[in-house]
């Protein structure tokens, strides 16, 4: 009966009560009695239930604030995160007889800071690498993305060229990496395209090199990560020598187009093309031009990769037939044309050993021939395996090479020796 009704016959028990019999009052009355005890018992209930309706709102309120609090640093994932490396290197080589004699050199290879993230809708992302001999900035960009297709990147930034990121697997690059041709960086402004409709596409604009062209401020144009070419050989200047007459590159264009094909899961393959086309300045007057070519295949079949690249590059400076190019610190010499072609096999492997989680070996062939200052090929082979444990990635190459930077020669060399570095890059990245 509800609360109210109860109370309503208590009132009516009440008034009719003087014309009952004395033994019917006394029993109306212990009715009345136990009513007005469940009505307290009523009462005491629903005091506690509203005070477990306001401890559940306290809490659902709780909840909210909290999730509250959580939600907006989610979603807005603003901040900028610092990573890095330390890398040390092992070498012996057959050039030269007294890491021969000492059972090959350990060194420090480099330290290096990366800066990754966002503040607001604007990106940004850099590295900069400290060596024993030379500090240099390998890339720095600020980017924003214009809608889900499209990104810019402005600053220094990869040059859209070849297998993208890398057309190699081993610590040494390729053959290209030596001529300006992999994993160069320059100032300018990148439009990147997102694999849509199976292709994609980067399109730039470089105003100059990461040093700032031919009348950059720097001590030495040869500090830098990437090659780049700073001058051009006269008759009788020797291969290392600092440029006697500088150039620089500017304004820049460049272009890469690569469709994706999707054979089956587990296999797929993208096909590209890439060009470039920029001035050369001698610090007065526009100097002559450069271009470049290639067109690059990138497969993946279940734990195996393919890369396949061929290309031409040519440095248009009247009479002359080769160039002076600068990167670690010291300078080289390429032939002012030539043609490029890498092979490249890779195969990857899950594995649980200790604190080793993956293991790639791979085989590295790169040549660059037909160059017209009439010098030998350079070729490199670099047979090796590369290992993820933890923390720490390190290679293991075997490199046998003619003609080729930091294995005994120089892109410009006209050696018939066949050079071997057996070489162990340790690094270690946080």
């Amino acid at each position: 009966m509800h609360l109210k009704s109860r109370l309503a016959l208590f009132v009516a028990l009440s008034l009719t009560s003087v014309t009952l019999q004395a033994s019917e009052v006394d029993e109306l009355r212990q009715q009345l009695q136990q009513l007005k005890a469940q009505l307290a018992a009523l009462e005491q209930k629903i005091n506690a239930q509203e005070a477990e309706l306001v401890e559940v709102k306290q809490e659902t309120s709780e909840v909210k604030t909290t999730v509250a609090s959580i939600e907006p640093s989610e979603q807005d994932a603003d901040g900028i995160k610092l990573g890095g490396a330390i890398r040390t290197n092992y070498s012996h080589t057959s050039y030269s007889d007294g890491n021969k004699n000492r059972g090959g050199d350990f060194a420090f290879d480099i330290f290096r800071l990366n800066l990754n993230g966002s503040i607001g809708d604007v990106l940004l992302n850099a590295e900069i690498r400290f060596f024993d001999y030379m500090t240099a900035v390998k890339y720095a960009y600020v980017g924003y993305q214009l809608n889900e297709d499209w990104q810019v990147q402005a600053g220094i930034t990869q040059v859209p060229f070849g297998n993208w990121p890398y057309n190699s697997h081993n610590y040494f690059f390729s053959t290209n990496y030596y001529i300006g041709l992999e994993d160069d960086h320059d100032l300018g402004i990148l439009f990147k395209r997102s694999i849509k409709d199976n292709w994609q596409l980067d399109l730039a604009f470089f105003k100059n090199d990461e040093l700032g062209g031919v009348d950059g401020f720097v001590s030495s144009r040869a500090d830098r990560y990437s090659y780049d070419v700073v001058g051009f050989r006269a008759p009788g200047d020797g291969i290392y020598d600092d440029p006697n007459q500088p150039l620089g590159e500017y304004n820049t264009l460049s272009g890469r187009f690569a469709y994706h094909f999707e054979h089956r899961e587990g296999f797929t393959t993208e096909v590209g093309v890439s060009a470039l086309h920029g001035g050369l300045h001698d610090g007065l007057d526009r100097a002559g031009d450069y271009n470049a070519w290639a067109v690059h295949l990138n497969s993946h079949f279940d734990r195996w990769n393919l890369q396949l690249q061929h290309g031409e590059y040519r440095y248009n400076v009247d009479d002359i037939d080769r160039m002076a190019v600068g990167a670690y610190a010291f300078y080289d010499s390429i032939a002012a044309k030539a043609k490029t072609s890498t092979v490249n096999l890779a195969y990857s492997l899950p594995v649980e050993f200790g604190p080793v989680t993956w293991m790639q070996f791979y085989n590295n062939y790169g040549l660059v021939y037909d160059k017209s200052d009439n010098t030998a090929d350079t070729w490199m082979n670099v047979t090796g395996v590369s290992v993820a444990a933890g923390g720490f990635f390190t290679y293991f190459d075997l490199v046998h090479a003619r003609n080729q930077p930091f294995v005994g020669g120089s892109a410009s060399g006209d050696s018939n020796e066949t050079e071997r570095r057996f070489n162990i890059n340790i690094g270690y990245y946080f």
